[in-house]
């Protein structure tokens, strides 16, 4: 009885102990997956900035900007905005990869989903690089740069669920008609940033502004508030209905409710002054991509307060001392 109560003790101990080894690696990865989400929202932003500011061929050549790493002979806003652009695209890339060579160093210590995961990341980073000089090459060509910010915003997306996923190591059934739900403002959100690039790489904003013509694109665009605005409600309704959602997710659901009111008002405020400051459209991409955040976030993360790894190892350690 002893030797078998020994080898018990010893399996139990050897499973603690690999579960606070994948724990240590786990926390590396949620760690890394933070610094991308905040530097791939970053990237966006700037992002918007520069096409704000008319700035994407402000560096002639790819990926140098002017021939050399940091061009002071040439240094500018406009330069600068393009190039802090490029160097935070790089910074991304390097930490993707980063993820991507630990993830196939320690595979056999970490779950066997985040490997390949992260090479869809290394595929989707490589892409948007790819696009990024098209839109170069191709002087700024509209389909490109619209391809390029929904490339962005799909890293940005994996990245979330890849983090929420490492959180939820522990779930056991996922309410899968809640994650459907949730999907569809998400959705509608995508089309109308690809709307919205169209309308600001192809000028019919301005046109439609000061000519009136060319203006479905901008009206198909605000008119897209309305089906988002639409899906919020419903969910919203839902969580209410059901009250453990909203108890559970009611900071996620508040903070979707005031990015998509400052969403609205910041594309007023950006109409009503034609266009012409910059910090209203920026703000616009800003939020749009928090927004896309904070969706993909509630679509992922386990909708109810779940016990986590150090519980379930506290409580093995209660089991075995008694």
């Amino acid at each position: 009885m002893n030797l078998i109560y020994y080898a018990k003790y010893i399996d139990s101990f050897d499973l603690i102990n690999s579960q606070l080894y994948k724990s240590k690696y786990l926390t590396i990865f949620k760690r890394l997956g933070s610094h991308s989400v905040l530097a791939l929202i970053a990237l966006i932003v700037i992002g918007g900035a520069t096409r704000v500011m008319e700035a994407g061929l402000a560096c002639p050549d790819w990926p140098l900007c002017y021939g050399s790493f940091l061009p002071f002979n040439h240094m500018n806003l406009r330069v600068f905005l393009e190039w802090f652009h490029r160097l935070d695209a790089f910074l991304v890339g390097i930490l993707i990869l980063l993820k991507f060579v630990l993830s196939i160093i320690w595979k056999n210590e970490i779950p066997n989903w985040l490997p390949k995961s992260y090479s869809l990341l290394l595929f989707l980073v490589i892409l948007q690089g790819s696009f990024g000089a098209l839109t170069v090459i191709n002087l700024l060509d509209s389909y490109t740069v619209t391809g390029h910010l929904l490339i962005a915003f799909l890293l940005l997306i994996t990245t979330i669920s890849i983090n929420q996923n490492l959180e939820n190591v522990e779930i056991e059934e996922p309410l899968i008609w809640w994650r459907l739900f949730l999907f569809v403002p998400l959705l509608l959100t995508l089309i109308q940033s690809f709307i919205g690039v169209r309308l600001s790489s192809t000028w019919s904003a301005h046109i439609c502004l000061s000519f009136n013509k060319q203006c479905l694109i901008l009206n198909t665009h605000k008119l897209f508030a309305f089906p988002i605005a639409f899906s919020i409600l419903m969910i919203i309704a839902t969580a209410i209905y059901k009250r453990i959602l909203l108890t559970e997710n009611w900071k996620y659901l508040s903070a979707i409710i005031l990015l998509f009111l400052s969403q609205i008002a910041l594309g007023v405020l950006s109409l009503k002054t034609n266009l012409n400051e910059p910090i209203f459209i920026i703000g616009h991409q800003l939020n749009a991509s928090l927004f896309i955040a904070i969706l993909t976030t509630l679509i992922f993360r386990n909708p109810f307060t779940k016990k986590g790894l150090n519980h379930s190892i506290n409580s093995q350690m209660v089991g075995l001392n008694s």
